[in-house]
């Protein structure tokens, strides 16, 4: 009885959680980005009637789900300036602003771009010269004339800022540095490690292993050049991105070689969420790195507790907290959608799927690498094909040949990079190790994307894409089902 009472309380947060998170959902597909008196009004009415009818159980239910659908369309228009002096009612002025920059910048072959919390009216976004480069926390001065981010017809350029909370860029500014040190303490104090880690990463490697450590190190993708597109093709961008999926096996990797080493396995679970929260401060701790943690411990979590009517909940309360901080990400951020996805995968998918994968060895955790890989494709499939057109033929087995490699060249690469702030000669025999399997990777990489069907261009709308996902569920809902019907029998 009271395992029934758990579970019944379990799936009404659930229905509360969907539906603030379906809130979310409508509002981004309807756009919405006027009507908040409407929706306030909305909320009296709803409250009203919970007051009348908080007897009537199933009433007070719809009324709460509704509620909920309305909050979360509420909190998405809430992202959305509506003061008179915020930022977006000045484009088209020429501007004397005085802010800090508010963000790591983002250095490129082309120049710096910058993001500036203008005091008082909000974010602004400007491109700017290699040198003189400023950091964060510098105070700077612009005089710019305002525009306002535009969509294009592949790309909606106005949403993509607005999701990071900017909805003005400072075209051809005049830029003069005026004082530093006016950002978050902490934040600056990891931003200057990981820069001086990223001093020494050039150092002890040159390019491209240099950027490849450091995009398994923190996420650095900008000086990869034309390997770039060869990671693509064969399906491993994810290796140098900070996604929830690459985190998830990364860890899961880490708990089979711990287990391995006889460490227990509940150990091994505390000491790789440590490990985890290290490297997402050492990647800079910017929100997606953080929602990623986040994801790749959820996975652990799932592993750890066993029981998917536990991890349900989590999964659920952890998309609402990320959708109160940012809902726009929901619709417009496709790393939080892949990520969120593979993490789904991962949970849901990686149970159903290992028999598929029964006589593969187990040595040193190869099957669960591979289930894992298998998984997170199956789950991310509609949505790569939705958001970039492009299928490769050749990920599973480039991603079971690489990722087994990928936890020890970040253990050598981070001791690599630490005994170099100590003994130099100790850091580059660290890198010399590390270099043989940077060099793997890159070899692998070309030769497999250098064959001709190793990906096709191949682009779905959402209509198909839902459809996709729906057979997926269909499939694997209907497989579960036909086990447990075997199981009982």
């Amino acid at each position: 009885m009271l395992e029934g009472i758990i579970n019944s309380k379990s799936k009404t947060f659930l229905a509360f959680c969907f539906c603030f998170i379906a809130g979310v959902a409508l509002a981004s597909l309807l756009e919405l980005k006027t009507g908040l008196l409407y929706l306030y009004l909305s909320l009296f009415i709803l409250i009203t009637l919970l007051i009348i009818f908080w007897k009537n159980k199933i009433v007070m239910f719809s009324l709460i789900c509704i509620l909920f659908i309305v909050f979360g369309a509420v909190r998405y228009l809430l992202v959305f300036p509506l003061s008179l002096n915020h930022i977006p009612n000045y484009t088209g002025k020429e501007m004397e602003l005085t802010g800090y920059v508010s963000r790591e910048p983002d250095t490129r072959l082309d120049g710096v771009r910058y993001v500036v919390n203008a005091r008082d009216i909000g974010r602004i976004y400007f491109k700017y010269n290699l040198y003189p480069r400023f950091q964060y926390g510098d105070v700077l001065q612009l005089n710019c004339k305002l525009g306002k981010p535009e969509a294009s017809d592949d790309f909606r350029y106005d949403m993509y800022m607005a999701k990071e909370g900017i909805f003005a860029l400072c075209q051809s500014p005049w830029v003069e540095k005026i004082g530093e040190y006016d950002g978050f303490f902490v934040y600056s104090a990891i931003l200057w490690m990981k820069n001086k880690a990223a001093d020494k990463i050039n150092l002890l490697w040159h390019e491209p292993m240099a950027s490849l450590m450091a995009g398994l190190l923190y996420g650095y993708r900008s000086g990869l050049g034309e390997l770039s597109n060869d990671f693509n093709r064969t399906g491993i961008t994810h290796i140098i991105a900070i996604s929830g999926y690459n985190i998830s096996i990364v860890a899961m990797i880490l708990v089979t070689s711990l287990s391995f080493l006889l460490i227990p396995r509940k150990k091994a679970f505390w000491l790789v969420c440590g490990g985890i929260l290290l490297f997402v401060i050492f990647a800079g701790a910017s929100a997606s790195v953080v929602r990623a943690g986040i994801m790749g411990m959820l996975v652990l979590l799932a592993k750890q507790l066993g029981r998917l009517s536990r991890v349900d909940n989590v999964l659920a309360l952890s998309a609402v907290l990320m959708l109160l901080q940012n809902p726009l990400v929901l619709r417009w951020d496709a790393g939080f959608q892949l990520s969120f996805a593979a993490t789904l995968g991962l949970v849901y998918l990686s149970p159903k799927i290992q028999h598929w994968f029964s006589r593969l060895p187990e040595f040193y955790g190869l099957r669960e690498v591979f289930v894992s890989t298998m998984a997170a494709i199956i789950a991310t499939l509609p949505l790569i094909l939705f958001n970039f057109g492009r299928l490769s033929i050749v990920a599973p087995i480039v991603n079971v040949l690489i990722l087994w490699l990928i936890p020890f060249l970040m253990l050598f690469g981070f001791l690599a990079v630490i005994l170099s702030f100590i003994f130099y000669p100790a850091g580059q025999v660290a890198a010399w190790i590390a270099l043989v399997g940077l060099n793997y990777i890159i070899h692998l990489a070309v030769w497999f994307s250098s064959l001709k069907w190793a990906a096709i261009d191949f682009s779905i709308n959402w209509i198909i894409m839902v459809l996709l996902y729906s057979l997926i569920i269909s499939i694997f809902y209907a497989k579960s089902q036909n086990f447990k019907l075997k199981s009982r029998l």
